[in-house]
Formats: C-alpha cells, sequence, structure tokens
C-alpha cells in the first residue's frame, strides 16, 4: 500500500501515479488514434472592470492601469497555438440598479486564434465602471470555452468581492467542474482583504486551479504569462466517469485517467479487467473543495465481484486539506493450467467526509482515479525488488576480489619490509 498527501489538486494524481508507477495516459483524445491534429488550448482571460479598479495602489499607479499593462505584454507573449479570449465584468453600467449590473458581463474580444493588434485596442478602451458579478461572468466564460477536447483555462483578475450574491461563484465554479469538461479556474487577487482572498481561492480549489496574490505590476504580467503558457503544455486530459452504486452495475474502464464526483459519504464502484500475470495499479485523489468536518478518511479498495476484498489502501485526514490520496497494487498471479481468463476487478472509492450544515453537499466532492494495467512482475524481479537478487553474486564476488587483494597486499608489504631489513 502507498499513500501520498499534497496540497493542490492540478498534479495531485499525478504524482500519486508517479509514486505507483503509473504512467496515466487519458483514454480518449488523449490517444489521437488517427494521428488527427489535437484541438487547441483554450484561454480566457476574465478581468474585473468595477469601479474598485481606479484604486491607486500598484506601483504608484491604478489598478486598471496595471492590468492593462500585464495584458499588452502577455498579448505579445501569447503562444501561437493557443486560442485566448477576454472577457470583462462591471465595465458597462454605471448605475445602482443592482439586478442589471449583476447581467454587466461582456466578451471583450472572442475566443480564437489571437490578432495582437485587434485585442490590445479592445484592451485599451477599458475603463472602471460598475458591479463586481464574478459568478455570471465565469458561466458566460465557460460557455465561451465551449467545444473541443483540447485544455481549457479561465485566468480571473479580480480586486473584490463578487457583488452579485446569492448567485455564489465557489457554487458556481463547483458546477462547472462537475461538468467534466476539463477546464480549470486560477484567480489572482490585485491587493484584496481576507474575504476576497477566500472567495478567489475558493474558486480556484473547486476546479483544481491556483490562487495567487499579486501587489505588483510585474507579478501580475509574470504570473497571467505563466498561466497562458502553462494551456499550451500537453496535458492528459481525464476522462469523466460516473461511478455505480453497486459493482455489478459499474462502468468498465480501461487504464487511464478518470475524474468523477462523490457525495459525502458515499461509495462508487468502477470495473477493470485484468488477466492473469497482470499487476492493477490504481490511486484515488478526493478534494475538499469546500469547507468540511474534522476527522475523515478516503478508501480505496480491490474487490472481487461478489464482493471479496483483495486489497486496499487507506488514508485519514483531520481538519482541512484541499486533498487527500491513497493508492493500492494487485498482482494477479499466472494460472497454473496456462489458461489466461481475465478477472474482472472492481475498486471501490469511498469517503467519510462530513459538513457543517451550512455547507452544500452538492454536486459531490471532486475524485480524479488513475488506472493502469502492466505485466506483473516475475519471481526474480520481486526479489531483486525488495533485496539484491542476483546482485548477490556481484556481491560475492566484490567481496572475494577484496579478501584476495588484501592477503596479496599484505604479503607483499611484508616480503618488502623483509627485504629491506636485509639491506
Amino acid at each position: 500500500m502507498i499513500i501520498r498527501r499534497r496540497r493542490t489538486a492540478g498534479t495531485c494524481v499525478l504524482f500519486a501515479a508517479l509514486t505507483l508507477g503509473l504512467q496515466p495516459v487519458g483514454a480518449s483524445a488523449a490517444d489521437n488514434p488517427d494521428d488527427q491534429p489535437a484541438t487547441a488550448p483554450k484561454v480566457e482571460l476574465v478581468l474585473d472592470v468595477s469601479g474598485s479598479m481606479r484604486t491607486r495602489d500598484i506601483d504608484g499607479g491604478t489598478r486598471m492601469a496595471a492590468a492593462k499593462q500585464a495584458f499588452n505584454e502577455v498579448l505579445d507573449a501569447t503562444p501561437k497555438e493557443v486560442e485566448l479570449g477576454i472577457r470583462t465584468l462591471g465595465a458597462d453600467y454605471r448605475g445602482e440598479d443592482r439586478k442589471v449590473g449583476c447581467k454587466d458581463t461582456a466578451q471583450l474580444y472572442p475566443v480564437g486564434p489571437l490578432d495582437r493588434t485587434e485585442a490590445k485596442t479592445a484592451v485599451a478602451t477599458l475603463s472602471p465602471t460598475g458591479w463586481t458579478p464574478i459568478g455570471p461572468a465565469l458561466l458566460k466564460a465557460a460557455d465561451d470555452l465551449h467545444g473541443g477536447d483540447g485544455s481549457r483555462r479561465i485566468v480571473l483578475i479580480s480586486d473584490g468581492e463578487d457583488t452579485c450574491q446569492p448567485l455564489d461563484p465557489c457554487e458556481v465554479a463547483r458546477d462547472i467542474a462537475a461538468k467534466g469538461i476539463n477546464l480549470t479556474i486560477d484567480t489572482l487577487g490585485l491587493v484584496p482583504d481576507a474575504k476576497t482572498r477566500d472567495q478567489l481561492s475558493c474558486i480556484a480549489e473547486a476546479t483544481g486551479g491556483t490562487y495567487t496574490s499579486v501587489t505588483h505590476t510585474d507579478q501580475l504580467t509574470d504570473r497571467v504569462g505563466q498561466l497562458v503558457d502553462r494551456a499550451a503544455d500537453p496535458v492528459v486530459n481525464p476522462v469523466a466517469v460516473e461511478g455505480a452504486a453497486q459493482c455489478a452495475n459499474a462502468p468498465e474502464i480501461k487504464p487511464g485517467l478518470y475524474t468523477d464526483r462523490e457525495r459525502f459519504g458515499e461509495h462508487r464502484f468502477y470495473r477493470v479487467a485484468v488477466d492473469p500475470g497482470q499487476e492493477l495499479r490504481a490511486s484515488v485523489s478526493v478534494a475538499a473543495d469546500r469547507a468540511v468536518n474534522r476527522d475523515y478518511g478516503v478508501l480505496l479498495r480491490a474487490v472481487t465481484a461478489h464482493g471479496r476484498e483483495i486489497v486496499r489502501g487507506a488514508e485519514a485526514g483531520d481538519g482541512r486539506t484541499d486533498v487527500i490520496s491513497t493508492g493500492l497494487r494487485y498482482p494477479k498471479p499466472e494460472r497454473s493450467d496456462g489458461e489466461a481468463t481475465a478477472e474482472t476487478v472492481c475498486l471501490q472509492v469511498s469517503n467519510s467526509y462530513a459538513a457543517p450544515a451550512s455547507v452544500k453537499t452538492t454536486p459531490g466532492l471532486p475524485v480524479e482515479l488513475t488506472v493502469d494495467v502492466v505485466d506483473a512482475p516475475s519471481a526474480a524481479s520481486d526479489v531483486a525488488a525488495f533485496g539484491l537478487g542476483r546482485g548477490w553474486w556481484l556481491l560475492a564476488a566484490l567481496v572475494l576480489t577484496g579478501f584476495v587483494a588484501g592477503v596479496l597486499w599484505g604479503w607483499i608489504s611484508r616480503w618488502r619490509i623483509a627485504v629491506w631489513r636485509t639491506n
């Protein structure tokens, strides 16, 4: 059993997979079996243009000026393979009607091949204006990035808390993540207070993204540029799957990386075929993307189709932890009669999370499941894995060589001393 704990959901399961010796591979678009060109990665920059962006506290200038400068530099450096768009919130309505102000979000530049001059011209027209409808802007941005199977990323830059409750942007982010569309939201806070920081952190955590606090223009430029570049990096897109409440009804999955949502205290099953002489390796990560009660755990079990436990991994946490992970390995022995009959192994993922009464339990917690099936190690490999195996021959040879060399060196030394005394 192999157990690891990490902080961020974006890289969590890949590290667990490496710990288990896995090579996770997406089971759909990532395989690209027909050598078709991959769908271009998509990024939408979502900028808060509310009235508070007039504040002068970033390097002696306004927050809006810092954002414009950062955008211009990022647009110049955007990789050509990235399709980029820009959306604003609070840029147009100057009035006091909350209902109207909370609809104030618009796409400034459509997601697609980047015309740098046109995009910069659009950014230059922006002027801090109105409300801060973060939730509605995220919903629209998710629609802007719809289509294709490439990576999708929203980069939200804001200096204040959402002013359009009860549409909680944290809940919006969870709903977006629950759709399984491989969309990550990264957030950047321009000198935010504690409430704003908590809200932006929650938005990012819900989708496996990152939160960064920014106090200088160059920090903003560097961080936005890093996030846009990251979208261009080759990634393994997890495949959305829905586990069943029982093994008999569970979906059959192949080696790859999968995402699901699991409710508090729920059990979910997935089936994997394992031939004799193969080894099943699996890891699971469950993210606490909202406040949870103390003393919880995550369990991953491999069981037979009839419910008999084969092997288990377990991990328990205490208090607020972003990601909790566990893994297991099951080597299926060769049959003595030589017949290769696949065994259906059910992976059971369960948790003991509970939430305070004020916390919504839907959608469920984010789950990432990595599965691999490889040739099981031979008996000799097992010996080598836990001891020296055939290395004992080398060790014995080295010991013998050292012994003989020592005897010879001692004999030669004594002979030289004897000759010296004689002379």
